[in-house]
Protein backbone atom coordinates (compact mmCIF):
# COMPACT_ATOMS: atom_id res chain seq x y z
CA UNK A 1 0.00 0.00 0.00
CA UNK A 2 1.34 3.42 -0.94
CA UNK A 3 1.55 6.10 1.74
CA UNK A 4 -0.70 9.12 1.52
CA UNK A 5 1.04 12.44 0.89
CA UNK A 6 -0.70 15.14 2.89
CA UNK A 7 0.38 18.52 4.23
CA UNK A 8 0.00 19.12 7.94
CA UNK A 9 -1.14 22.52 9.17
CA UNK A 10 -0.07 23.69 12.67
CA UNK A 11 -3.70 24.40 13.60
CA UNK A 12 -6.55 22.01 12.87
CA UNK A 13 -10.23 22.81 13.02
CA UNK A 14 -12.41 19.93 11.89
CA UNK A 15 -14.81 20.07 9.00
CA UNK A 16 -18.12 18.81 10.31
CA UNK A 17 -20.17 18.79 7.11
CA UNK A 18 -21.25 15.32 6.06
CA UNK A 19 -20.98 16.29 2.39
CA UNK A 20 -17.22 16.65 2.81
CA UNK A 21 -16.76 13.25 4.46
CA UNK A 22 -16.95 10.91 1.44
CA UNK A 23 -13.67 9.01 1.01
CA UNK A 24 -12.20 7.89 -2.32
CA UNK A 25 -9.97 4.92 -1.57
CA UNK A 26 -7.32 3.67 -4.01
CA UNK A 27 -8.81 1.39 -6.67
CA UNK A 28 -7.19 -1.72 -5.22
CA UNK A 29 -8.79 -1.17 -1.79
CA UNK A 30 -12.06 0.66 -2.55
CA UNK A 31 -14.03 -2.63 -2.59
CA UNK A 32 -12.23 -4.14 0.40
CA UNK A 33 -14.08 -6.56 2.64
CA UNK A 34 -14.03 -5.34 6.25
CA UNK A 35 -15.12 -7.64 9.10
CA UNK A 36 -16.23 -5.90 12.28
CA UNK A 37 -16.11 -8.25 15.28
CA UNK A 38 -18.51 -7.19 17.98
CA UNK A 39 -20.47 -5.64 15.13
CA UNK A 40 -23.80 -6.15 16.89
CA UNK A 41 -22.61 -4.08 19.87
CA UNK A 42 -22.81 -0.32 20.10
CA UNK A 43 -19.18 0.41 19.26
CA UNK A 44 -19.03 -2.11 16.42
CA UNK A 45 -22.39 -1.07 15.01
CA UNK A 46 -21.41 2.58 15.13
CA UNK A 47 -18.16 1.76 13.31
CA UNK A 48 -20.03 -0.11 10.59
CA UNK A 49 -22.40 2.82 10.03
CA UNK A 50 -19.53 5.33 9.92
CA UNK A 51 -17.57 3.22 7.42
CA UNK A 52 -20.59 2.85 5.14
CA UNK A 53 -21.03 6.64 5.14
CA UNK A 54 -17.35 7.37 4.56
CA UNK A 55 -16.98 4.80 1.78
CA UNK A 56 -20.15 3.14 0.41
CA UNK A 57 -18.07 0.87 -1.87
CA UNK A 58 -16.66 -1.06 1.09
CA UNK A 59 -18.08 -4.53 1.73
CA UNK A 60 -18.91 -4.61 5.43
CA UNK A 61 -19.36 -7.89 7.29
CA UNK A 62 -21.03 -7.52 10.67
CA UNK A 63 -19.56 -10.23 12.88
CA UNK A 64 -21.23 -11.30 16.10
CA UNK A 65 -23.25 -13.90 17.97
CA UNK A 66 -26.69 -12.33 17.73
CA UNK A 67 -28.14 -12.90 14.25
CA UNK A 68 -31.29 -10.91 14.95
CA UNK A 69 -29.31 -7.79 15.84
CA UNK A 70 -26.90 -8.44 12.99
CA UNK A 71 -29.66 -8.74 10.40
CA UNK A 72 -31.24 -5.52 11.68
CA UNK A 73 -27.96 -3.62 11.27
CA UNK A 74 -27.38 -5.10 7.81
CA UNK A 75 -30.84 -3.90 6.76
CA UNK A 76 -29.78 -0.40 7.82
CA UNK A 77 -26.39 -0.57 6.08
CA UNK A 78 -27.77 -1.78 2.74
CA UNK A 79 -26.74 -4.20 0.02
CA UNK A 80 -22.97 -3.86 0.52
CA UNK A 81 -23.19 -5.55 3.92
CA UNK A 82 -23.86 -8.97 5.41
CA UNK A 83 -23.95 -10.71 8.77
CA UNK A 84 -21.54 -13.47 9.81
CA UNK A 85 -21.97 -15.47 12.99
CA UNK A 86 -18.56 -15.40 14.66
CA UNK A 87 -17.41 -16.41 18.13
CA UNK A 88 -13.98 -14.87 18.84
CA UNK A 89 -13.28 -17.59 21.40
CA UNK A 90 -13.56 -20.29 18.71
CA UNK A 91 -10.24 -20.14 16.85
CA UNK A 92 -11.33 -22.34 13.93
CA UNK A 93 -14.44 -20.34 13.06
CA UNK A 94 -12.57 -17.09 13.68
CA UNK A 95 -9.81 -17.99 11.23
CA UNK A 96 -12.41 -19.16 8.70
CA UNK A 97 -14.16 -15.79 8.94
CA UNK A 98 -10.89 -13.89 8.50
CA UNK A 99 -9.80 -15.92 5.47
CA UNK A 100 -12.34 -14.11 3.32
CA UNK A 101 -11.72 -10.49 4.38
CA UNK A 102 -9.08 -7.80 3.82
CA UNK A 103 -9.24 -6.13 7.24
CA UNK A 104 -10.69 -7.04 10.62
CA UNK A 105 -11.83 -4.54 13.26
CA UNK A 106 -11.89 -5.93 16.81
CA UNK A 107 -14.50 -4.08 18.91
CA UNK A 108 -15.63 -7.06 21.03
CA UNK A 109 -14.58 -5.72 24.44
CA UNK A 110 -14.05 -5.37 27.28
CA UNK A 111 -10.32 -6.05 26.79
CA UNK A 112 -9.44 -5.92 30.49
CA UNK A 113 -8.09 -9.24 31.82
CA UNK A 114 -8.26 -10.99 28.44
CA UNK A 115 -5.51 -13.62 28.59
CA UNK A 116 -4.84 -13.93 24.85
CA UNK A 117 -4.87 -11.72 21.76
CA UNK A 118 -6.92 -14.30 19.88
CA UNK A 119 -8.16 -12.02 17.10
CA UNK A 120 -4.74 -10.49 16.42
CA UNK A 121 -3.15 -13.94 16.31
CA UNK A 122 -5.82 -15.10 13.87
CA UNK A 123 -5.26 -11.98 11.75
CA UNK A 124 -1.53 -12.72 11.58
CA UNK A 125 -2.18 -16.39 10.73
CA UNK A 126 -4.59 -15.45 7.91
CA UNK A 127 -2.52 -12.40 6.82
CA UNK A 128 -5.38 -9.97 7.45
CA UNK A 129 -4.91 -6.27 8.28
CA UNK A 130 -6.06 -5.45 11.81
CA UNK A 131 -7.45 -2.59 13.92
CA UNK A 132 -8.69 -2.83 17.52
CA UNK A 133 -10.24 -0.46 20.04
CA UNK A 134 -8.37 -1.89 23.04
CA UNK A 135 -8.34 0.39 26.09
CA UNK A 136 -6.33 -1.83 28.44
CA UNK A 137 -2.62 -1.43 29.18
CA UNK A 138 -1.80 -5.12 29.69
CA UNK A 139 -3.68 -6.22 26.57
CA UNK A 140 -2.03 -3.55 24.43
CA UNK A 141 1.47 -4.57 25.58
CA UNK A 142 0.67 -8.21 24.87
CA UNK A 143 -0.57 -7.26 21.40
CA UNK A 144 2.59 -5.23 20.77
CA UNK A 145 4.67 -8.36 21.46
CA UNK A 146 3.32 -9.81 18.17
CA UNK A 147 5.06 -7.07 16.16
CA UNK A 148 7.71 -9.28 14.56
CA UNK A 149 5.12 -11.89 13.62
CA UNK A 150 2.97 -9.23 11.96
CA UNK A 151 6.01 -8.01 10.01
CA UNK A 152 6.73 -11.58 8.89
CA UNK A 153 3.09 -11.96 7.79
CA UNK A 154 3.34 -8.61 5.96
CA UNK A 155 0.26 -7.13 7.63
CA UNK A 156 -0.35 -3.73 9.27
CA UNK A 157 -2.01 -3.71 12.70
CA UNK A 158 -3.17 -0.70 14.72
CA UNK A 159 -3.89 -1.28 18.41
CA UNK A 160 -5.81 1.09 20.73
CA UNK A 161 -7.37 2.63 17.61
CA UNK A 162 -10.62 4.03 18.98
CA UNK A 163 -11.44 7.45 20.39
CA UNK A 164 -9.60 7.37 23.74
CA UNK A 165 -7.17 5.82 23.46
CA UNK A 166 -6.79 6.27 19.72
CA UNK A 167 -7.62 9.74 18.46
CA UNK A 168 -6.26 11.14 21.73
CA UNK A 169 -2.88 9.48 20.99
CA UNK A 170 -2.71 11.14 17.57
CA UNK A 171 -3.66 14.48 19.12
CA UNK A 172 -0.81 14.10 21.61
CA UNK A 173 1.66 13.13 18.88
CA UNK A 174 0.72 16.22 16.87
CA UNK A 175 1.08 18.52 19.86
CA UNK A 176 4.57 17.16 20.54
CA UNK A 177 5.61 17.25 16.86
CA UNK A 178 4.38 20.82 16.45
CA UNK A 179 6.14 22.00 19.62
CA UNK A 180 9.44 20.49 18.52
CA UNK A 181 9.17 21.82 14.97
CA UNK A 182 8.55 25.34 16.30
CA UNK A 183 11.44 25.16 18.78
CA UNK A 184 9.30 25.63 21.87
CA UNK A 185 11.80 23.69 23.96
CA UNK A 186 11.51 20.11 25.14
CA UNK A 187 8.15 18.48 25.79
CA UNK A 188 8.05 18.10 29.57
CA UNK A 189 4.52 17.16 30.62
CA UNK A 190 1.60 15.56 28.78
CA UNK A 191 -1.82 15.18 30.40
CA UNK A 192 -4.85 13.37 29.02
CA UNK A 193 -8.25 14.49 30.36
CA UNK A 194 -11.45 12.66 29.40
CA UNK A 195 -15.09 13.25 30.17
CA UNK A 196 -18.16 11.18 29.26
CA UNK A 197 -21.74 11.84 30.37
CA UNK A 198 -23.26 8.69 31.87
CA UNK A 199 -22.07 5.62 29.96
CA UNK A 200 -21.83 7.67 26.78
CA UNK A 201 -24.60 5.55 25.32
CA UNK A 202 -22.15 2.64 25.13
CA UNK A 203 -23.98 0.80 27.91
CA UNK A 204 -22.56 -2.34 29.55
CA UNK A 205 -19.18 -2.34 27.74
CA UNK A 206 -17.95 1.00 29.02
CA UNK A 207 -19.44 0.26 32.46
CA UNK A 208 -17.56 -3.05 32.68
CA UNK A 209 -14.37 -1.35 31.51
CA UNK A 210 -14.73 1.34 34.17
CA UNK A 211 -15.30 -1.15 36.99
CA UNK A 212 -12.38 -3.34 35.89
CA UNK A 213 -10.08 -0.32 35.74
CA UNK A 214 -10.95 0.45 39.37
CA UNK A 215 -9.18 -2.79 40.27
CA UNK A 216 -5.89 -1.66 38.67
CA UNK A 217 -3.18 0.56 40.12
CA UNK A 218 -2.68 3.68 38.01
CA UNK A 219 0.67 3.82 36.22
CA UNK A 220 1.88 7.36 35.51
CA UNK A 221 5.26 8.96 34.85
CA UNK A 222 6.84 11.83 36.75
CA UNK A 223 10.10 13.31 35.36
CA UNK A 224 10.91 9.98 33.73
CA UNK A 225 10.15 7.89 36.81
CA UNK A 226 7.37 5.32 36.69
CA UNK A 227 4.99 5.75 39.62
CA UNK A 228 1.92 3.88 40.86
CA UNK A 229 -1.12 5.72 42.19
CA UNK A 230 -4.53 4.84 43.55
CA UNK A 231 -7.28 4.55 40.91
CA UNK A 232 -9.88 7.31 40.82
CA UNK A 233 -7.77 9.59 42.99
CA UNK A 234 -6.05 12.91 42.28
CA UNK A 235 -9.22 14.78 41.31
CA UNK A 236 -8.83 17.90 39.15
CA UNK A 237 -11.49 20.30 37.87
CA UNK A 238 -10.85 20.75 34.14
CA UNK A 239 -12.46 23.12 31.65
CA UNK A 240 -13.50 21.19 28.53
CA UNK A 241 -14.77 24.30 26.81
CA UNK A 242 -17.87 24.90 24.71
CA UNK A 243 -20.73 22.47 25.22
CA UNK A 244 -19.09 20.66 28.16
CA UNK A 245 -17.77 23.19 30.67
CA UNK A 246 -15.79 22.38 33.82
CA UNK A 247 -15.78 18.77 35.00
CA UNK A 248 -14.05 16.75 37.73
CA UNK A 249 -11.66 14.09 36.45
CA UNK A 250 -9.77 11.31 38.27
CA UNK A 251 -6.69 9.17 37.64
CA UNK A 252 -7.19 5.92 35.71
CA UNK A 253 -4.78 3.34 34.33
CA UNK A 254 -4.91 3.83 30.56
CA UNK A 255 -2.53 2.49 27.88
CA UNK A 256 -1.81 5.84 26.19
CA UNK A 257 0.13 6.96 29.27
CA UNK A 258 2.89 4.39 28.78
CA UNK A 259 2.86 4.46 24.98
CA UNK A 260 3.06 8.27 24.88
CA UNK A 261 5.86 8.29 27.46
CA UNK A 262 7.91 5.72 25.56
CA UNK A 263 7.13 6.71 21.97
CA UNK A 264 6.87 10.49 22.23
CA UNK A 265 9.61 10.76 24.85
CA UNK A 266 7.66 12.93 27.30
CA UNK A 267 9.00 12.46 30.86
CA UNK A 268 5.77 13.30 32.75
CA UNK A 269 2.50 11.73 31.56
CA UNK A 270 -0.86 10.98 33.22
CA UNK A 271 -4.50 10.32 32.28
CA UNK A 272 -7.70 11.28 34.08
CA UNK A 273 -11.36 10.50 33.45
CA UNK A 274 -14.65 11.78 34.82
CA UNK A 275 -18.33 11.17 34.26
CA UNK A 276 -21.75 12.60 35.12
CA UNK A 277 -24.05 12.85 37.00
CA UNK A 278 -21.73 13.71 39.89
CA UNK A 279 -22.84 10.78 42.05
CA UNK A 280 -21.34 8.31 39.54
CA UNK A 281 -17.95 9.83 40.34
CA UNK A 282 -18.70 9.52 44.06
CA UNK A 283 -19.62 5.88 43.59
CA UNK A 284 -16.51 5.10 41.53
CA UNK A 285 -14.31 6.79 44.11
CA UNK A 286 -16.03 4.93 46.95
CA UNK A 287 -15.47 1.58 45.21
CA UNK A 288 -11.73 2.14 45.13
CA UNK A 289 -11.70 2.57 48.92
CA UNK A 290 -13.01 -1.00 49.21
CA UNK A 291 -16.02 0.13 51.19
CA UNK A 292 -18.93 -2.25 51.74
CA UNK A 293 -21.68 -1.60 49.24
CA UNK A 294 -24.20 -0.54 51.85
CA UNK A 295 -22.00 2.38 52.99
CA UNK A 296 -21.77 3.88 49.50
CA UNK A 297 -24.01 6.88 48.74
CA UNK A 298 -25.81 4.95 46.02
CA UNK A 299 -26.84 2.12 48.39
CA UNK A 300 -30.30 1.74 46.89
CA UNK A 301 -28.90 0.36 43.63
CA UNK A 302 -29.19 -3.39 42.90
CA UNK A 303 -25.97 -4.98 44.15
CA UNK A 304 -24.96 -8.60 43.72
CA UNK A 305 -21.88 -8.81 45.88
CA UNK A 306 -22.89 -8.24 49.48
CA UNK A 307 -21.27 -11.46 50.63
CA UNK A 308 -18.05 -10.86 48.76
CA UNK A 309 -15.05 -11.73 50.99
CA UNK A 310 -12.51 -9.50 49.21
CA UNK A 311 -13.76 -6.36 47.48
CA UNK A 312 -10.51 -5.65 45.65
CA UNK A 313 -10.37 -9.18 44.26
CA UNK A 314 -13.95 -8.76 43.11
CA UNK A 315 -13.00 -5.75 40.96
CA UNK A 316 -10.36 -7.92 39.30
CA UNK A 317 -12.74 -10.79 38.55
CA UNK A 318 -14.12 -10.25 35.04
CA UNK A 319 -17.06 -12.66 35.39
CA UNK A 320 -18.21 -11.10 38.68
CA UNK A 321 -17.87 -7.59 37.27
CA UNK A 322 -20.03 -8.65 34.32
CA UNK A 323 -22.69 -9.79 36.79
CA UNK A 324 -22.47 -6.44 38.53
CA UNK A 325 -22.82 -4.65 35.19
CA UNK A 326 -25.98 -6.60 34.37
CA UNK A 327 -27.46 -5.51 37.69
CA UNK A 328 -26.61 -1.86 37.06
CA UNK A 329 -27.58 -1.81 33.38
CA UNK A 330 -31.28 -0.78 33.72
CA UNK A 331 -30.35 2.10 36.02
CA UNK A 332 -27.48 3.20 33.77
CA UNK A 333 -29.74 3.28 30.73
CA UNK A 334 -32.34 5.30 32.62
CA UNK A 335 -29.75 7.85 33.77
CA UNK A 336 -28.21 7.97 30.27
CA UNK A 337 -31.58 9.19 29.06
CA UNK A 338 -31.29 12.15 31.40
CA UNK A 339 -27.51 12.79 31.36
CA UNK A 340 -27.06 12.38 27.62
CA UNK A 341 -23.82 10.98 26.17
CA UNK A 342 -21.55 13.95 25.50
CA UNK A 343 -17.86 13.15 25.31
CA UNK A 344 -14.81 15.37 25.47
CA UNK A 345 -11.05 14.89 25.32
CA UNK A 346 -8.50 17.49 26.30
CA UNK A 347 -4.78 16.86 25.80
CA UNK A 348 -2.37 19.36 27.41
CA UNK A 349 1.32 19.69 26.63
CA UNK A 350 3.76 21.78 28.70
CA UNK A 351 7.20 22.59 27.27
CA UNK A 352 10.48 23.58 28.90
CA UNK A 353 10.30 27.19 27.68
CA UNK A 354 7.09 27.72 29.65
CA UNK A 355 4.72 27.48 26.69
CA UNK A 356 1.68 25.25 26.89
CA UNK A 357 -0.59 24.04 24.10
CA UNK A 358 -3.69 21.88 24.05
CA UNK A 359 -5.96 19.89 21.81
CA UNK A 360 -9.71 19.74 22.45
CA UNK A 361 -12.30 17.35 20.99
CA UNK A 362 -15.97 17.38 22.04
CA UNK A 363 -18.99 15.58 20.60
CA UNK A 364 -22.65 15.30 21.60
CA UNK A 365 -22.78 11.51 21.25
CA UNK A 366 -20.01 9.11 22.28
CA UNK A 367 -21.77 6.15 20.64
CA UNK A 368 -21.55 7.97 17.29
CA UNK A 369 -18.15 9.55 17.80
CA UNK A 370 -16.32 6.35 18.76
CA UNK A 371 -17.52 4.67 15.54
CA UNK A 372 -16.38 7.63 13.44
CA UNK A 373 -12.99 7.61 15.18
CA UNK A 374 -12.49 3.87 14.65
CA UNK A 375 -13.56 4.16 11.02
CA UNK A 376 -10.92 6.87 10.53
CA UNK A 377 -8.22 4.39 11.59
CA UNK A 378 -9.62 1.71 9.28
CA UNK A 379 -9.52 4.10 6.33
CA UNK A 380 -5.93 5.11 7.15
CA UNK A 381 -4.87 1.46 6.99
CA UNK A 382 -6.73 0.88 3.71
CA UNK A 383 -5.08 3.98 2.24
CA UNK A 384 -1.63 2.65 3.04
CA UNK A 385 -0.73 5.00 5.88
CA UNK A 386 0.47 2.10 8.06
CA UNK A 387 3.61 0.00 7.73
CA UNK A 388 3.62 -3.73 8.42
CA UNK A 389 3.84 -4.60 12.12
CA UNK A 390 1.86 -3.83 15.29
CA UNK A 391 1.68 -0.13 16.11
CA UNK A 392 0.23 2.33 18.56
CA UNK A 393 -1.54 5.28 16.89
CA UNK A 394 1.15 7.81 17.85
CA UNK A 395 3.93 5.81 16.18
CA UNK A 396 4.78 7.31 12.74
CA UNK A 397 5.00 3.79 11.35
CA UNK A 398 1.42 3.26 12.54
CA UNK A 399 -0.22 6.44 11.28
CA UNK A 400 2.19 8.26 8.98
CA UNK A 401 2.91 11.82 10.10
CA UNK A 402 1.62 13.19 6.81
CA UNK A 403 -1.67 11.29 7.26
CA UNK A 404 -2.50 12.50 10.77
CA UNK A 405 -4.36 15.66 9.75
CA UNK A 406 -6.75 13.74 7.52
CA UNK A 407 -7.34 11.11 10.22
CA UNK A 408 -8.14 13.79 12.81
CA UNK A 409 -10.51 15.63 10.47
CA UNK A 410 -12.36 12.42 9.67
CA UNK A 411 -12.55 11.42 13.34
CA UNK A 412 -13.90 14.88 14.22
CA UNK A 413 -16.91 14.69 11.91
CA UNK A 414 -19.91 16.02 13.83
CA UNK A 415 -17.93 17.49 16.73
CA UNK A 416 -19.22 20.55 18.56
CA UNK A 417 -15.63 21.66 19.27
CA UNK A 418 -12.33 20.49 17.81
CA UNK A 419 -9.17 22.56 18.07
CA UNK A 420 -5.48 21.64 17.93
CA UNK A 421 -2.41 23.55 19.08
CA UNK A 422 -4.40 26.19 20.97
Amino acid sequence: MARASLHLNPTLVACTKESDSRVHLPNKTRNSRVLILGGTGRVGGSTAIALSKFCPDLRIIVGGRNREKGDALVATLGENSEFAEVDIDNVKTLEAALNDVDLVVHTAGPFQQAEKCTVLEAAIYTKTAYVDVCDDTSYSRRAKSFHSKAVAANIPAIITGGIYPGVSNVMAAELVRSARSESRGEAERLRFYYYTAGSGGAGPTILATSFLLLGEDVVAYNKGEKIKLKPYSGMLNIDFGKGIGKRNVYLLNLPEVRSAHEILGVPTVSARFGTAPFFWNWGMEAMTHLLPAWNVAWDLLPILYLDMPNYEEFLRDKSKVQQLVQAFDPLVRAIDGIAGERVSMRVDLDCSNGRSTLGLFSHRRLSESVGTATAAFVLAVLEGSTQTGVWFPEEPEGIAIEAREVLLKRAAQGTINFVMNK
